[in-house]
């Protein structure tokens, strides 16, 4: 037997189980155990704080091969575990993308190289992420995909989805989609309405999103297969999501911390950290994003940490790419304007985060039962800190929530038993 580590006097948390208890948890040789499995035991105190399943993060840029100016695997696994994250899904945004078994293979030696928490991969629903053939579903998923998506390249040809999800559910695997018709949003850089007409700015409309939340509950019913939307932005969307699960459609949702905090008043200062893709709604949209969290509309949330390299968002807005960075930050954003404020209780706030996207896409993480995995986070709940760029482990810094003082934090991270993180000493490297 290993050395045993006792978390003592906190309050575990667990949703799969509804555990809400002042309690020790127990774990070695890389599981949870419910008592003391005997052996030396390593007694870390943690009163005051939370003790939950491995937070699970599941739209993340790594940027490699061909992109890792932005990102590594090493650097985004790093900000990963500073977070809290024990395990991230990470899109296949790479250059070249993830469409075939022999990149899927590639990526997952570097993996197993450099990788500091648990990474579970997604392979392109089509070649190139081009949207006009179809890529080798059937044997990325043989070589270890848990889902199918292009990203922000949504699939614009109805019939391309439609075969998409048709040999994904062969295989049991998710299609995951940004919801975009480009004939409607093509050059939009912010939502369309009100600001974006006094800003003179190219608009996004909310109906370009819904009109392909629409279509992929359609074909998902069709095909008899699984859909997830990412990163819903608009109140018509979280409507039709929940008009399509009760008709039994199977079509799932996330949503980011961006979306639930900002609203597109913030573009009039020409900050591109502010440009994200779906672009930045209004006060209703955030309302309804919030609603349909607490109505378990909502089933998911994600950080969608899409680094940039400075010199790239430090242009004029219309040129600067989409996205941000957001794993050091999420855990703070959640617990300050979603748990602390009443949004959320702490065990649905992470059953958002560790149960459901386990569920989802088929991980065996996300719960303290004894005998699962000893992915494990510690929160301290009441930690006030400040959001500053020179601290980030990631490579990029292109964060909305800069200078934010949040309540609320990460402090301890562990991976199969071995302690990846801590606050006070940093990255722990393996025994």
């Amino acid at each position: 037997m290993s050395k045993v580590i006792q978390l003592k006097n906190s309050r575990v948390l667990d949703p799969l189980q509804q555990r809400d208890e002042v309690s020790d948890l127990w774990f070695a040789d890389g599981v949870v155990h419910e008592t003391n499995p005997g052996g030396d035991v390593e007694t870390i105190d943690c009163q005051g704080k939370w003790v939950c399943p491995g937070l699970i993060d599941t739209q993340v840029h790594l940027c490699e091969p061909g992109l890792t100016a932005k990102e590594n695997i090493e650097s985004g696994t790093t900000a990963a575990a500073a977070g809290g994250f024990t395990s991230v899904l990470a899109l296949p945004g790479n250059a070249p993308p993830a469409d075939d078994v022999n990149r899927i293979f590639w990526v997952q030696q570097r993996v197993q190289e450099t990788a500091k928490v648990n990474v579970f991969l997604t392979g392109c629903a089509s070649k190139g992420k081009e949207g006009k053939t179809l890529a080798p579903i059937g044997s990325m998923a043989q070589a270890g995909i848990v889902a199918v998506t292009d990203h922000q390249y949504c699939l614009q040809d109805n019939e391309l989805m439609r075969r998409a999800l048709e040999y994904s559910s062969m295989f049991n695997l998710p299609v995951m989609d940004r919801c975009r018709d480009l004939s409607l949003s093509t050059q939009g850089v912010m939502n369309e309405g009100y600001w974006s007409a006094l800003l003179g700015m190219r608009g996004w409309p909310a109906m370009a999103e819904e009109i392909i939340v629409e279509r992929d509950a359609l074909l998902a019913d069709n095909a008899n297969a699984r859909v997830h939307c990412m990163s819903i932005s608009t109140a018509g969307s979280v409507q039709l999501i929940e008009q399509a699960k009760k008709k039994g459609i199977q079509i799932t949702a996330s949503v980011t911390p961006h979306h639930l905090l900002l609203t597109d008043e913030v573009v009039q200062s020409f900050d591109t950290k502010f440009k994200v893709d779906p672009p930045l709604r209004t006060p209703d949209d955030v309302a309804a994003l919030r609603k349909g969290l607490r109505e378990g509309i909502i089933d998911v949330l994600a950080s969608d940490h899409h680094p940039h390299c400075s010199y790239e968002k430090e242009v004029e807005f219309d040129d600067a790419p989409f996205g941000v960075v957001g794993l050091e930050t999420a855990v703070g954003i959640y617990l300050t304007h979603l748990v602390h404020s009443g949004v959320l209780s702490p065990l649905e706030w992470l059953a958002l985060v560790t149960s459901n996207p386990a569920k989802l896409f088929q991980m065996d993480r996300g719960s303290l039962q004894s005998g699962a995995p000893a992915d494990v986070t510690v929160i301290d709940p009441e930690l006030v800190w400040k959001v500053t760029p020179e601290s980030f482990l990631s490579k990029s810094r292109n964060s909305p929530f800069i200078g934010e003082e949040l309540k609320g934090r990460a402090v301890r991270t562990f991976i199969a038993g071995r302690e990846r993180w801590n606050l006070e000493e940093g990255l722990k490297d393996d025994e």
